[in-house]
């Protein structure tokens, strides 16, 4: 989330101590995010939607309705850049019960004629544990070299899966809306028609003018930035449990 104020008066002398608290922040919030759906992985495990499908002999009602929405949205998305085949097969959905993984959501800016990776440090892609990361995924969709199709499709086939678990469960959604995460569904960059699942923090990002982040990467020789914590938005977080009550209490 880019905060034009806050990203148009910070100095290059203020970078530095910024990005360190931004650091210090983001690895916070990334473990307590994933220790939050570690608690929750018991209701989030895909056998518990998925059923027969994944082995699981408990019977479970709305087996295969997941299944027929996972089967169509994979179709979907098939195509460029994975150029996989559109049918799934048994063995397609034999890896699933991996855990699952937290990736920082990234994009790439072209500043001037620099390719940068830019890392938001209050936002992130979950997913299914897969045999690629995202940031492979991402590799892979920009070029024609080596690629495992089987890997592949382990990918865009637990991506899925994640959507339709989540979306069957909403009452997990509702907590994790508690906990003062946005939960959603969007495009990739670099994943054609795959969509992944977000998981965003309620506190701001920003990300600096190129000028300041082109000095960054020449001073660490590495062509990646992290968006900066907008500090003063962290100020002034709101408590969805206090609005609700006085909601009610003036109502």
């Amino acid at each position: 989330m880019t905060v034009p104020n806050a990203a148009s008066t910070i100095t290059f002398d203020q970078l530095a101590e910024l990005r360190e608290k931004t650091e210090r922040l983001s690895q916070f919030l990334s473990s307590r995010l994933k220790n939050h759906l570690a608690t929750l992985y018991p209701i989030l495990a895909p056998k518990r939607v998925f059923g027969k499908y994944l082995g699981f002999k408990e019977v479970i009602s709305r087996a295969d309705e997941a299944y027929t929405q996972l089967v169509e949205k994979y179709r979907e998305a098939s195509g460029a850049p994975f150029d996989l085949r559109s049918d799934l097969d048994d063995e397609a959905l034999s890896a699933m019960e991996h855990g699952i993984e937290v990736y920082p959501w990234e994009y790439t800016l072209q500043a001037k004629d620099k390719a940068v990776t830019i890392a938001s440090p209050v936002r992130w892609v979950i997913t299914y544990r897969s045999d690629y990361t995202l940031a492979e995924m991402r590799r892979l969709s920009a070029t024609k070299g080596d690629r495992r199709k089987a890997a592949i499709r382990h990918f865009v086939v637990n991506a899925i899966a994640t959507q339709i678990v989540f979306a069957h469960n909403p009452g997990t959604v509702q907590l994790l809306d508690d906990l003062r995460y946005d939960v959603r569904v969007e495009g990739g960059p670099g994943m054609g028609k795959l969509p992944l699942l977000t998981i965003s923090s309620r506190i701001s990002s920003f990300r600096p003018p190129d000028e300041l982040i082109l000095a960054a990467i020449r001073f660490s020789g590495v062509p990646a930035f992290i968006e900066l914590v907008d500090t003063e938005a962290v100020r002034q977080l709101e408590d969805p449990l206090r609005q609700q009550v006085e909601k009610i209490l003036t109502g």
